[in-house]
């Protein structure tokens, strides 16, 4: 499978359980002054997470593109990323881990 095709199958997944593709922010955040990069795939949704109302609505997907520079240094390695894409699924104020591991899971973590 590729890196495309993993992608889609994630988003086309989430789809189908109502969830609205939004599309990712940028790598410079904005309206936030305090950080310079996208670090985690929530970043750009922290004000929803917070209790605003998303215009798509209470379940979302996405594809978040993060840059980190903790371990610049070591970046080269098997270990070590600097730019990475998160995928995301995002319930604000819907469901919570039960009725996530309910609906979504191939899973059972009480097993």
């Amino acid at each position: 499978m590729t890196t495309k095709e993993l992608k889609e199958k994630y988003l086309s997944f989430f789809q189908k359980h109502d969830h609205q593709l939004i599309i990712g922010s940028s790598l410079k955040p904005e309206n936030d002054p305090t950080v310079l990069f996208t670090t985690a795939g929530m970043h750009p949704l922290v004000p929803y997470l917070l209790g605003e109302k998303h215009p798509s609505g209470q379940r979302l997907t996405d594809i978040q593109k993060c840059i980190r520079t903790g371990d610049i240094d070591e970046v080269g390695d098997d270990w070590h990323l600097t730019f990475f894409e998160m995928l995301g699924n995002w319930s604000l104020g819907d469901y919570f881990k039960k009725g996530y591991y309910d609906e979504f899971s191939i899973f059972d973590p009480r097993a």
